[in-house]
């Protein structure tokens, strides 16, 4: 007990002192040298191939990295006259290894269009609250050793943030803006709107960040289009939502919501389907003069449900369309303007902000607007300069904002009278692992409620109906108390509430669904013998790839018991003289006769559980321990690249050299002339009820379908070339099937469950 209050004593206070280079409180220190004088012209004839310029060297907060690739970014916020360009930054450009706290990417914005300065700040500190989104903050750039301003610092969406994200960093994701830039001559917009089923007609229009992708967003928009009751299998709609809502309120028109329909990103995500990520903030709160693309508008008065009968915003019209999607809509809405600017928590905010920049502005060579504008920027309008919005009328945020209030508050969709969530309550607030619980809310004015839950966070939300005819735990029939029941059949629980009428909808909590209820599910601590060493790969190349799309060398645990267990406190080591090297975070937990997976890359800046050490193929040894007694160790010998030395069978007595089974039962010993491509297919995947599953020809001995948890929830030895398999009762979530060849060989893919 003492070394693992220790650890997490530890682990605090190191969280105290952790500095992130998107922290809003601090204004980041970013030095650029060029070994030329003409750096400009350069960066500026390079815009037209959107190429870098090697930098001799970038310091970021002291911090030197050699040979940085540099260029000039932003459509209508560069001008090559400007003193003062947005800049993008690419630390790893010619060294691979380089990155900073993680970040390999820095994009720096020039405060075009906005005499306050902050509103990309402010606005990612609204949108963070909603969804994922990129951090913000400032940083003071030098070129050269001359000032040149203080500009805004977001977060890069690269995969590094999907990773971190939406935990598939190694898959398809698109940059949502025009090739060659938005506007008239833009041939193909980002609009989803159908053109056909050839992926090469959306080739201007949608930027591909990785090598694959095409068909999956070509099925997101016919879906979209010609096919929406299956919308919820293609994109996660509660984001999407969320996002719509924010760009109405904060009157975001350089965006999906307005006449270019841009500046967003769709990334494929681990529950295969799109997840929305707002990018480019510079011109929210009314800055952007493009306008909402369906006529002319006035800013404090944009109405909620701006471009629902648009057919060049059909994610707009489609959603608006489905009476359920709508009320969610302005549920979300009214969310947002009641916590954030009915309340004034926007000018605290923004103070705050300007406090941390004030003296920055006041130097800056090569601002825009004067040190006066930047001061009166939350409540003056200001006439804008040259470009696009040349006479634009830019107006004070504190003042549009208080209008957008008073607008809200008589607009008839706005003021539609919603259900209320009044109570929320578990029939047992200490469960066990595997047990069943009843969810029950307590409702006033309601026609509908409904259940969102999920067994983690990299999981989606399964959204069922909840009852109120007395046989759900919810008391009574007809009190208004509706009940669902649910089994706890994971180590987390996450859920919300969701009521509606004819007219209105209401989340509870508010923010739903990217805040949740957490239910604690009691889960023991390990000890020793209940969790093994079970397989381990120190020469990885394509068997398993973290949360950055690296194929490092992993060790994978597995537990023997048949209930979750906590891991908080425990150790892994390559020494036996440091047991206590690296600690599991706390909260860390492995399902119930399941594994987990440990990256072995010596980076513990990355997302998920990476040690501080490394292996060697050339021979290593692995202790797994509390720091003062071993639980578990094992040495390896020489491994031959891509084959590892695991225990066969999970948790048995001997290891031998196999396939590597990443994250799934293991196989008995491989030989190398027998390490062939997988012959199946399985379709729809995801799926909501039936599944085909395809062999090319029939090699298998037996068929395994195995939940997260590594239950077995379906097995047969008689497998034909095609078979159907009804999964209709099965649990939402994800599946892992496991064909086994007769020689021993195995094959597994991924199935999702809707």
């Amino acid at each position: 007990m003492k070394i693992r209050l220790l650890f997490l004593f530890n682990f605090l206070i190191g969280s105290l002192f952790a500095q992130d280079f998107y922290d809003r409180a601090t204004v980041q220190k970013i030095e650029i040298f060029f070994a030329f004088t003409n750096w400009d012209a350069q960066l500026d004839a390079a815009t037209a191939t959107e190429a870098y310029i090697i930098a001799d060297s970038v310091r970021i907060n002291g911090v030197t990295f050699d040979s940085v690739g540099v260029k000039y970014k932003g459509n209508s916020s560069y001008n090559a006259n400007n003193n003062k360009n947005p800049l993008h930054l690419n630390l790893d450009y010619i060294k691979g290894s380089q990155d900073y706290q993680g970040y390999t990417s820095v994009k720096l914005q020039n405060g075009y269009q906005d005499p306050s300065m902050i509103r990309e700040v402010l606005s990612y500190a609204v949108l963070e609250q909603y969804m994922d989104c990129p951090k913000a903050n400032f940083a003071n750039v030098y070129i050269n050793g001359t000032l040149r301003g203080v500009y805004s610092n977001a977060e890069s969406i690269d995969k590094k943030f999907n990773g971190e994200h939406y935990y598939n960093s190694n898959e398809s994701y698109f940059k949502c803006n025009p090739i060659g830039g938005a506007g008239p001559g833009a041939t193909v917009n980002p609009d989803l709107k159908y053109i056909s089923m050839d992926s090469s007609a959306y080739f201007n229009g949608y930027e591909l960040q990785t090598d694959f992708g095409w068909n999956k967003l070509v099925d997101l928009i016919n879906v979209l289009n010609n096919d929406f009751t299956n919308i919820e299998s293609k994109i996660d709609v509660d984001r999407a939502i969320w996002m719509l809502a924010f760009n109405n309120v904060l009157v975001n028109l350089d965006s999906y919501s307005g006449a270019f329909r841009q500046n967003y990103y769709l990334t494929w995500d681990l529950n295969d389907r799109f997840v929305p990520t707002v990018w480019d903030l510079n011109m929210s709160f009314a800055g952007f003069p493009g306008g909402t693309g369906s006529g002319s508008y006035t800013a404090t008065t944009l109405d909620p449900l701006s471009n629902s009968t648009s057919t060049n915003h059909p994610l707009i019209l489609k959603l608006m369309s489905n009476p359920m999607y709508k009320r969610m809509y302005l549920a979300h809405i009214r969310t947002i303007v009641q916590e954030v600017f009915e309340s004034q928590d926007f000018v605290n905010k923004a103070n705050t902000i300007k406090a941390t920049i004030d003296s920055y502005v006041q130097a800056d060579p090569y601002k825009f607007y004067t040190y006066t504008q930047y001061q009166n920027g939350l409540t003056t309008a200001v006439t804008s300069g040259g470009g696009p919005g040349g006479g634009q009328s830019i107006p004070g945020i504190k003042t549009l904002m208080d209008a957008r209030v008073t607008f809200f508050n008589s607009n008839s969709n706005y003021i539609l009278l919603a259900p209320s969530i009044t109570a929320y309550a578990v029939s047992n607030s200490a469960p066990t692992y595997g047990s069943s619980v009843f969810i029950t809310a307590t409702c006033a004015n309601e026609t509908s409620v409904f259940l969102g839950y999920r067994y983690s966070k990299e999981l989606k939300f399964n959204r069922v109906q909840m009852f109120d005819d007395g046989a759900h735990g919810d008391g009574g029939a007809g009190d208004h108390v509706f009940g669902a029941a649910v089994t706890l059949n994971g180590v987390n629980f996450h859920y919300y509430i969701y009521a509606e009428n004819a007219n209105a909808g209401k989340f509870s909590p508010q923010r739903a669904e990217h805040e949740y209820y957490n239910l604690a599910i009691s889960i023991p601590f390990a000890v020793d013998g209940d969790v093994l060493i079970n397989e381990v790969l120190a020469s990885n190349s394509q068997y398993g790839y973290d949360s950055n799309g690296e194929s490092d060398d992993w060790i994978e645990l597995y537990n023997t018991k048949s209930t979750g267990i906590d891991l908080s406190g425990l150790y892994l080591t390559d020494l036996s003289t440091d047991l206590g090297k690296w600690p599991f975070p706390v909260g860390t937990s492995i399902p119930a006769n399941g594994r987990i997976i440990v990256w072995c890359d010596n980076d513990i800046t990355q997302l998920g559980l990476h040690t501080n050490f490394k292996l060697s193929s050339l021979g290593d040894n692995v202790i797994f321990s509390d720091g003062l007694n071993i639980f578990d160790q094992l040495t390896i010998g020489a491994q031959t690249k891509n084959i590892s030395y695991s225990r066969c069978p999970d948790g048995g007595v001997n290891f031998d050299y196999s396939t590597p089974t990443f994250n799934a039962p293991n196989t008995c010993f491989v030989g190398k002339n027998e390490l062939k491509e997988a012959t199946f297919a399985i379709f729809p995947n995801p799926t909501n009820n039936t599944f085909t599953l395809q062999l090319n020809e029939i090699k298998t001995g037996n068929l395994k379908i195995c939940d997260i948890q590594g239950r077995i929830i379906y097995q047969t030895d008689e497998v034909e070339t095609e078979q159907q398999i009804d999964a209709s009762n099965w649990n939402s979530g994800y599946y892992i099937v496991i064909l086994q060849t007769k020689n021993g060989q195995i094959h597994t893919k991924k199935l999702v469950k809707n």
